[in-house]
């Protein structure tokens, strides 16, 4: 089978990491996200705030425990501060995310903005990075499927 089709109608269950940390900004993310997965035919099984991104993996580790999801979305905004503080905290974060992605063989899509990006940057891609990382997600669990 192509691995660009799916191989079966079962709905893709995705559950939903947004970072409280630039929540003015992350809760517009959010709202784009779900309107996202449901356009897409995606069911979100779970939405889970996290006081911030450094804080996503062991919540994103419990997802991926769960027989009923099929893939984590990751949402937030790190925004640049004095210091290379946000380098530090979405460099560690997408290191780790990945790997629970093979760890679990489940995806885990990153929909975090920055590092290195001033506020006004973070409000421009809102809609860009929560669609994206939604559509990631879906199209990973249908190859993935097409795989099997």
């Amino acid at each position: 089978m192509c691995p660009n089709s799916a191989s079966s109608d079962e709905p893709i269950r995705l559950a939903i990491v947004v970072s409280e940390f630039n929540y003015y900004i992350t809760k517009m993310m959010l709202e784009k996200a779900l309107d996202h997965a449901k356009f897409l035919g995606a069911e979100v099984k779970y939405v889970v705030p996290v006081p911030g991104v450094f804080d996503m993996p062991i919540f994103i580790k419990k997802l991926l425990e769960k027989d009923d999801v099929d893939a984590v979305v990751c949402i937030g905004a790190v925004v640049t501060g004095e210091t290379k503080h946000d380098e530090l905290i979405a460099h560690q974060t997408a290191r780790k995310i990945v790997d629970l992605s093979l760890e679990y063989n489940k995806p885990v899509a990153l929909g975090i903005s920055g590092p290195g990006m001033t506020r006004e940057q973070a409000v421009r891609r809102i809609e860009e990075y929560s669609r994206r990382a939604v559509e990631a997600a879906v199209k990973m669990v249908r190859r993935l499927r097409g795989l099997k």
